[in-house]
């Protein structure tokens, strides 16, 4: 491995991080994601094609890993998720800190496929079209759930529930 690759890896260690911590708003079990992440890139470095983008590469690790999570939690019974406010040192007012205590408990009510889109997309600023492959999903899958997760998100802050679709009646025409 040179230098160079070294350092790509290493530069993407932030956007791991504040990608880990969006999809299990947990400090540690975030902690935990990026260095099973970083060990997976690590000693399957060959299997990276040098014409591809790294950190779309380290994201898509990232994700994998997610799902094998999400899965094997599937068997045993849930754990506390949101209860811990996240580490902001930047933001001092209590104000500013309800506001994210609310918004991550609220990220993490979300399904995980939406969690991560909108993560992914609003976060990290991806396009839909890098989001769809590191999640291996068409791009128009990640629109639609890119405009789910963006509706509940919007009616659950606003104190409601997510607008239900409006119910269609047909009537017959004779």
């Amino acid at each position: 491995m040179r230098t160079q690759d070294e350092a790509a890896i290493v530069a993407c260690i932030p956007s791991l991080r504040r990608y880990a911590r969006g999809l299990v708003s947990d400090a540690t079990r975030a902690d935990d994601l990026v260095q099973d992440t970083l060990e997976r890139a690590w000693s399957r470095f060959g299997m990276w094609q040098r014409r591809g983008d790294m950190r779309a590469w380290m994201f898509g690790i990232m994700h994998n890993r997610f799902i094998d999570g999400v899965r094997a939690g599937r068997s045993r019974p849930e754990d506390s998720v949101g209860d811990e406010l996240p580490e902001i040192p930047q933001r001092a007012t209590q104000a500013d800190r309800i506001e994210v205590r609310d918004l991550d408990r609220v990220l993490q009510r979300l399904p995980p496929e939406q969690r991560e889109t909108l993560l992914l997309v609003a976060v990290e600023q991806m396009s839909y079209l890098e989001a769809a492959a590191i999640m291996g999903v068409p791009v128009g899958t990640v629109m639609s759930r890119l405009a789910r997760a963006r509706e509940r998100l919007r009616a659950e802050l606003q104190g409601g529930a997510p607008a239900a679709q409006p119910a269609v009646t047909l009537r017959q025409v004779k």
